[in-house]
């Protein structure tokens, strides 16, 4: 038996079966914790009324439904546009529309001053031994009591470090301009399999492989200048079953 020929054989059959799931070796992946951008939905008692939500948030709650991590998880939320950041809570499981990365409370929406058209976030998995948390942990006890006392136009999170006056940062219009992120890859012949895939079992065509460095080669779609487009593509590929698509701004 050519056990050459054997070896070669199982390499290609194993790197096809891992384009397949996008969860091997060839996949850049730099930690065990989730991360993702995205765009969220602000909850809202109508949205629970006509089903797109099916569990309640309190307005004044620092939860957050993600459907990639358990509950009681600590995640941190940050708005890219102007990098303010909380910590929240991961609560029950809940369903929601595939588009969106999560599902969070008016006031989290109204701490990071997010864009209610365009309500562009980072979400990411706080590991517990995370020293980030333990410094947080306590600051977050705070917050909550005097919150829990307060009128809800009142409440603020953030504001350890301001100074007494409340300076309104103005929005900054910007054109919409999005990428989905497929995956990163350390070698160019697992991303164009990728590619091929993607021709091959979806309508999606607006594929690009970009290079970012010598040994990692993105596979991403778009850009996308409207949002009616970067839904339509986004469902087309979710139904691919890949593990951790995610939204990138252009700048």
């Amino acid at each position: 038996m050519n056990y050459k020929l054997l070896i070669i054989l199982l390499i290609i059959l194993s790197s096809c079966a891992n384009v397949n799931s996008v969860k091997n070796y060839n996949v850049i992946d730099k930690s065990n914790k989730f991360s993702n951008y995205g765009f969220t939905l602000i909850y809202s008692d109508n949205l629970h009324a006509e089903k797109i939500v099916n569990k309640k948030i309190n307005e004044r709650d620092l939860i957050v439904f993600q459907k990639n991590l358990k509950k009681g998880v600590s995640v941190k939320i940050t708005n890219p546009n102007n990098g303010k950041s909380l910590i929240a809570t991961v609560g029950k499981n809940s369903s929601y529309p595939l588009f969106n990365n999560s599902v969070i409370s008016k006031r989290i929406a109204d701490e990071l001053e997010l864009n209610a058209n365009e309500p562009y976030i980072k979400i990411e998995e706080i590991l517990q031994n995370s020293s980030f948390v333990a410094k947080k942990a306590k600051t977050y006890e705070v917050e909550k009591t005097v919150a829990n006392k307060a009128p809800v136009d009142e409440i603020t999170i953030n504001n350890l470090n301001k100074k007494n006056k409340t300076i309104k940062e103005k929005n900054i219009s910007t054109k919409f301009n999005y990428s989905i992120k497929i995956a990163d890859f350390f070698f160019m012949n697992s991303a164009k399999l990728l590619k091929d895939r993607i021709l091959n079992e979806s309508p999606v065509k607006n594929i690009n492989i970009l290079e970012i460095s010598k040994n990692k080669f993105r596979v991403i779609l778009g850009p996308y200048l409207d949002l009616k487009s970067l839904q339509k593509d986004y469902s087309n590929i979710y139904n691919l079953n890949f593990e951790n698509l995610e939204i990138i701004k252009n700048d």
